[in-house]
């Protein structure tokens, strides 16, 4: 027996009370009683009928009569808990017997969150009902603003990298007009300055667009690495090579020992070095930056990176998190160290970052073999 709002709502736009009770003239004082706009009452004469209710709708609050044949209040209550679609429904037992702490204590185990004794008084269950129907329309409001955020943010995730994706193609014809232009134009300096500072900038916002691909792959699960046998050591030495060139003034140290070689992707465990040379050269001031590579016997690759300085104690925990890196440097996105971080985890390790007698210290350990 199930009430429509008179209002003309559907049962689905309304917020479902489960009532449960065996006797018909129970069932009908109580369905008059909690009656109004905006909610769908749901009576079951029994157990069995209440559990195929359970199954039909979703339910806010049930109220559960302790005494039934076959399935009784408690029984039923232990059911609801054990299925993922009714575990977190509220329950307010009703019962007729004599207060008995020992049957209250046993409706509480079973899950409830009141214990009433009839005859009820009217306002003590309505004012009761009305509280957890509100809590569970605020709920449901949470949900849905938090699946509309969602689909907000996916939309904007597969905006950016559509964006980013197309942007590669003219960002590649500015570089290639800036080079010719360099070969054209007379070699006076201050036009050969402004070129360079072309090309400098189109490539940091190549950089930047390539960061933003890795970082859309990453969200939405797209990126693939492939795992090849390779020399992490020379993958190192190439990247550090890279960077000293870019970086003329820069010294890089580059130390190994044990093992190097591992099965992983070349290419993004050079992005990742890359990320992490690159990163303590712009911090490490003039000071060496320290890049170390031990292989143990039979255990992990150890990579790390040091360079002078120190990070503020309250913005480690943070270091690795999409845009939180750019902190103290307006030069890039702060996606570096975040895919960097992931990187380093799709090898099977944990960047992590410390300070360590006037350094900056960024290490992990990569898995000889990814599962």
């Amino acid at each position: 027996m199930n009430l429509i709002d008179p209002a003309g709502a559907t049962a689905d736009e309304c917020v479902n009370l489960l009532i449960v009770d065996d006797v018909p003239q129970n069932l009908v004082a109580m369905e008059a009683l909690l009656r109004r706009d905006g909610l769908n009452i749901l009576c079951a004469a029994s157990g069995a009928e209440a559990l195929e209710l359970l199954l039909q709708h979703e339910v806010a609050l049930a109220l559960l009569d302790v005494h039934m044949p076959e399935i009784d209040g408690f029984s039923l209550a232990e059911l609801m808990r054990g299925s993922q679609r009714s575990r977190d429904v509220p329950i307010i037992f009703l019962t007729a017997s004599p207060n008995d702490p020992v049957r209250a204590f046993k409706g509480y185990e079973s899950g409830a969150v009141d214990f009433l004794h009839k005859p009820i008084e009217p306002q003590v269950i309505t004012s009761k009902v009305n509280v957890f129907i509100e809590l569970y329309q605020q709920k449901q409001l949470l949900k849905t603003r938090n699946q509309a955020l969602e689909r907000a943010l996916n939309l904007n995730e597969t905006m950016m990298a559509v964006l980013t994706h197309d942007l590669r193609t003219p960002l590649a014809s500015i570089l290639l007009c800036a080079d010719k232009l360099a070969l054209d134009l007379p070699a006076d300096p201050a036009v050969q300055r402004t070129l360079g500072h072309l090309e400098s900038s189109a490539q940091r916002m190549a950089r930047m667009v390539e960061q933003l691909l890795d970082f859309s792959k990453i969200r939405t699960g797209g990126l693939r690495l492939h795992h090849d046998d390779c020399d992490v050591g020379e993958v190192a030495a190439t990247v550090v090579a890279e960077i000293a060139r870019a970086h003329p003034q820069a010294r890089i140290e580059l130390q190994m020992d044990g093992d190097t070689c591992l099965q992983g992707d070349p290419d993004r465990l050079a992005q990742l070095l890359s990320n992490l040379v690159g990163n303590a050269v712009l911090h490490g001031g003039d000071a060496p930056v320290h890049v170390q590579l031990r292989g143990v016997a039979n255990g992990p690759l150890h990579l790390a990176v040091r360079n002078a300085g120190r990070i503020p104690d309250e913005l480690l925990p943070r270091l690795f998190e999409p845009f939180k890196a750019s902190f103290h440097d307006s030069r890039g996105l702060g996606l570096g160290l975040f895919i960097a971080s992931e990187f380093a985890r799709a090898h099977g390790g944990t960047l992590v970052a410390r300070n360590l007698d006037g350094e900056v210290v960024l290490e992990t350990a990569l898995q000889r073999r990814v599962r």
